[in-house]
């Protein structure tokens, strides 16, 4: 065969040596816009990415804009008309009662097992949760597991509690440490009027849900700790006399264990960058866990397996079983099935829930109500 028939018949192509060599020139230029594009996608990502580290609240606002559709977030006024209605099973509810004038969202609710409010009960002080940037004294946690807070609510209620639920200021505007100065006032306020709305301020469970147990862990520390009180420049009426009990339900506190969601709600609320939780003071101040002493009240504490925070809630057990004070950690490992955060709200169908509970209540009777304790 006559090789030079080859070169002729692609004559207006190039030999075959020369196609080859036009082939990888192709592909390297692909290759190089295929290179440049996705060097520049990295490049708007990793921007986006530090800019978020640095500024979380980008993230908190748009996810406030899908919450609240443009509805206010803070408010002086009321959200709702004050006022008192006996529920259809028999539980007194009387809502947005005004606790302070500096800061917005500043009202109450209580909840007496019935109408007949002269009879002495315990007193549950109750801080919703949703990561400072949402949720309401009346409708819990908007990133708990489901919305039935208020069977959560009855439930107390009808084990023969009074409960008070409060609501305090959010991101943006009003950053830490304006919810725990707010904490404090509501207690202060039901101190002084206890006897005006008969709660018995002698006889205390402080609570709260996820946002608001990080509250209720700080408070333990503030009526325990004089220097922590301090250094928020308050001044809390109750005493660890008062108050018999805590209840902290999964709530992150421990900042070297933050997940990089969860970074990016804390830090937009402490107004510090996701990379600054190990330098910040403001960290220190927040994590409730470097100001235990050995008078931090006894303590129910629980965690869940799913998106919870086990991790921060053993280490806060751990830290008061080192001072032996009496603590109840529970935990339902996945044997039991994932376990969302926020699952005690779901008491109504959820025997996990159901059992979270049943230690609950036994732990905060043992300290409320005694021998009398059922």
């Amino acid at each position: 065969m006559d090789k030079s028939n080859d070169n002729v018949q692609l004559e207006n192509k190039g030999t075959i040596s020369e196609m080859r060599n036009k082939k990888p020139k192709k592909r390297n230029k692909v290759l190089k816009i295929m290179g440049i594009s996705l060097l520049t996608l990295a490049l708007i990502f990793s921007g986006m990415f530090l800019y978020v580290r640095s500024h979380p609240g980008i993230i908190i606002g748009f996810i406030q804009d899908a919450l609240y559709k443009g509805n206010p977030i803070n408010s002086f006024e009321p959200f709702n008309p004050p006022g008192k209605i006996v529920k259809s099973n028999g539980i007194l509810y009387v809502n947005d009662i005004k606790y302070a004038d500096e800061y917005p969202n500043s009202y109450v609710d209580i909840s007496y097992p019935n109408t007949d409010t002269t009879i002495k009960r315990p007193t549950i002080v109750f801080f919703h949760g949703g990561g400072y940037f949402g949720g309401d004294k009346a409708m819990g946690d908007p990133m708990a597991v489901n919305d039935d807070a208020n069977m959560l609510f009855n439930k107390l209620v009808e084990n023969g509690y009074n409960l008070v639920n409060v609501n305090y200021a959010l991101v943006p505007d009003y950053k830490f440490p304006v919810p725990v100065i707010q904490m404090n006032q509501a207690i202060n306020f039901l101190v002084d009027n206890s006897e005006k709305y008969n709660l018995d301020m002698e006889n205390v469970v402080v609570m709260g849900s996820s946002a608001g147990a990080i509250l209720a862990s700080q408070y333990g520390a503030i009526i325990s700790n004089k220097d922590y009180a301090d250094s928020f420049n308050i001044h809390p009426l109750l005493t660890t006399k008062e108050v018999k009990a805590l209840v902290i339900d999964d709530a992150p506190i421990k900042t070297d264990e933050l997940n990089f969601a969860t970074r990016v709600i804390i830090g937009n609320y402490l107004g510090i960058g996701t990379n600054e939780f190990k330098s910040s003071k403001v960290a220190d101040q927040y994590n409730a866990i470097l100001h235990v002493t050995g008078d931090y009240p006894p303590s129910f504490i629980n965690a869940a397996n799913g998106d919870g925070f086990p991790k921060d809630m053993k280490a806060l057990s751990d830290k008061l079983t080192s001072y032996q004070i009496d603590n109840d950690y529970f935990y339902l490992d996945k044997a039991h099935g994932k376990i969302a955060h926020g699952y005690l709200a779901n008491i109504r169908t959820d025997k996990n829930a159901q059992e979270g509970f049943g230690r609950l209540v036994k732990f905060i009777d043992k300290y409320t109500k005694g021998s009398s304790a059922e």
